[in-house]
């Protein structure tokens, strides 16, 4: 018998598409992980920049709504703030997987 223990994770991973449709409907926040840098290079409209080290040094002050898209440029620091926000009780949330970069590639519009 396997003792292998299926953990599912806290969060949603979804792909641009997923992120464009849940950003028509409303009622999801986006938020920016990435630095100050990178997000005045190109950003989602209607995000909030809340780089990874605040977020994770800070949740609570950062985070107040539920519904949350978190992106970053590849999905990785994206990923480890939504494991942040679900510890910290958020139950919906969403890591754009690929990121900004993810985003990008399929011509969708970005902030510069």
């Amino acid at each position: 018998m396997s003792s292998q223990i299926n953990i599912q994770e806290p969060f949603k991973r979804i792909t641009a598409e997923e992120a464009k449709v849940l950003m028509e409907k409303g009622g999801v926040h986006l938020i920016d992980v990435r630095e100050p840098l990178e997000n005045a290079q190109a950003r989602l409209a209607n995000s909030k920049l809340v780089p990874l080290n605040a977020l994770l040094s800070r949740p609570r002050q950062h985070l107040n709504e539920d519904n949350i898209i978190f992106y970053c440029a590849e999905g990785i620091r994206s990923a480890v703030a939504c494991e942040m926000a679900a510890a910290v009780g958020f139950e919906n949330l969403y890591n754009l997987e690929g990121g900004i970069n993810a985003w990008s590639a399929k011509g969708l519009p970005v902030e510069r």
